[in-house]
């Protein structure tokens, strides 16, 4: 299995690209999640779609875009508002996870694999086979 991260940006107005991913895509959606880090001093958000993996190919996408929204704790927002709304006309649950920022890798791959890390340890995404 290949799961990969896909960047959408850092979440201005490719959140709503982010958004509609998920909508065309809920029979495949297996989760959405909000990274949470501090980056040059702010708090901030990494938001992701993750979908089951592709049959035939086993690819499975993770969508996210990166670092860009102002953390919801400290700072309200309505782009985050609106994935809290796709949640819940989802039907899912954000699951909430403290990351380092990616500027504490000297490669963004590097800072890739560390989530997918993540994930595959709480059991979020399956391991590879």
């Amino acid at each position: 299995m290949i799961q990969r991260f896909i960047e959408l940006g850092e979440g201005y107005s490719d959140i709503y690209e982010l958004i509609e991913l998920a909508k065309a895509n809920r029979h495949r959606l297996s989760g959405l999640f909000a990274f949470h880090t501090i980056k040059k001093g702010q708090p901030v958000t990494s938001l992701v779609v993750v979908l089951h993996p592709t049959d035939p190919g086993d690819f499975q996408p993770l969508y996210i875009c990166r670092e860009g929204i102002p953390h919801p704790h400290y700072k309200p927002n309505k782009r985050f508002e609106l994935f809290a709304e796709l949640a819940k006309e989802l039907n899912q649950e954000i699951i909430h996870l403290e990351v380092k920022p990616s500027t504490f890798f000297a490669e963004l791959d590097l800072y890739y694999q560390h989530l997918i890390g993540i994930m595959r340890m709480n059991r979020f995404i399956p391991p590879l086979q």
